[in-house]
């Protein structure tokens, strides 16, 4: 059957005039860029450039109205392109140990509200204690083209720290550093906190005094046992090597070392560690064995973690600030890359002391002799 050719067609799609919908018309908002900024705060686009790059040498007045603009305008910088621009990344990177320690946790919060006051992101790795792991964090932070980095493993290879300061990268690295222009040190005083430990437990009555450290392989670890001893000495307490047990800053590495210090004959009547995760195991081993804290040893940890506060009884700790060792290395950091800050300082003094709570006292049966008051 042939097709009718003068049935009329129906009109194609592409026929049909558009229509403009009403959803579709163009409402976007203009773009807000540093001109933009400029021109509502009334200064240069220069100095909104080194405002919102924390430039230090900028006037307060004008800072204060380039950021009130920022705000008003939700303004947010385009960090890539500032990146190509000014050759820098605006990303610090921090290599810790590991993250299950809750020391570590604190201690990133604390460097990460710290840098973004700074206008500074942070590319955070764990190492774990691994090589392998550690040229990882390295690789990462190298591609990623970070302006600095801190170091806080307590436990790094200097090869690696090496290979960060071949690169042009300050590098801000905890208690031992690399000979090198380009690294600084940031030096805990442990003798303070520690120091104060020992007179604490010396005043209460203890003369019998032991230590349970991390791994000694650890400058850090190395260097709180041997500040343990000369405040023993300092204090005319004698050390007693078997008191002395080295642990892993870990909660089962403290119960191990309770318990072998529990097989040994005589026993202290005092236990300081290495770090308060170690202290924290030492209670447990001690609820364990039937044994009370301070009631028949005092305990005294290292960090003084948010945790410390809650267990029970509550820890007697050497704080060692996070929040100190967060600004004193980006202080340095940021030092070498910021404009107007020349000087920098090899060396950053971090300090201890002694946070008194509830696992410390008086000696275990010092008060058997007392006689009632007639």
């Amino acid at each position: 059957m042939k097709r009718d050719s003068t049935k009329p067609r129906k009109p194609s799609l592409a026929s049909k005039p558009a229509r403009a919908r009403p959803d579709t018309i163009n409402t976007k908002a203009p773009k807000i860029d540093i001109r933009s900024v400029a021109a509502h705060a009334r200064v240069s686009i220069a100095t909104v450039s080194r405002t919102v790059n924390h430039v230090a040498t900028v006037d307060p007045s004008l800072a204060a109205r380039v950021w009130k603009a920022v705000s008003e305008l939700n303004y947010r910088p385009n960090t890539q392109a500032r990146a190509l621009v000014s050759g820098r990344s605006r990303m610090l990177g921090l290599v810790v140990s590991e993250i299950t320690n809750p020391f570590f946790p604190e201690l990133i919060r604390e460097f990460e509200e710290v840098a973004v006051a700074q206008g500074y992101e942070l590319l955070i790795g764990s190492t774990d204690y691994n090589p392998r792991k550690m040229e990882d964090c390295a690789r990462r932070m190298l591609e990623r083209k970070v302006d600095g980095v801190a170091i806080m493993t307590f436990g790094f290879e200097d090869a690696l720290v090496e290979r960060f300061a071949d690169e042009g990268i300050p590098v801000a690295l905890i208690d031992v550093a690399p000979s090198s222009t380009r690294v600084n040190r940031l030096s805990v005083d442990y003798g303070a906190g520690i120091h104060e430990g020992i007179q604490h437990l010396a005043v209460l009555g203890h003369r019998k005094i032991g230590f349970i450290s991390g791994p000694l392989h650890l400058h850090s670890a190395a260097a709180r046992l041997s500040v343990f001893h000369n405040c023993l000495r300092t204090t005319g307490i004698v050390p007693q090597k078997l008191w002395m047990v080295e642990g892993d800053h870990t909660l089962d590495g403290g119960r191990d070392a309770m318990n072998k210090i529990l097989a040994l004959t005589d026993w202290p009547t005092a236990i300081m560690c290495s770090n308060d995760m170690t202290a924290i195991g030492v209670q447990h081993a001690l609820f364990e064995a039937n044994l009370k804290v301070p009631a028949d040893f005092s305990l005294i940890g290292f960090d003084d973690i948010h945790l410390a506060e809650y267990t029970i009884p509550p820890l007697t700790t050497v704080r060692m600030s996070c929040r100190d060792l967060a600004k004193a290395a980006i202080k340095c950091l940021l030092a070498r890359v910021q404009p107007g800050n020349s000087t920098l300082p090899t060396v950053a003094q971090v300090t201890t002391k002694l946070i008194v709570r509830q696992t410390t006292g008086l000696p275990r049966n010092t008060m058997q002799d007392l006689q009632p008051l007639s």
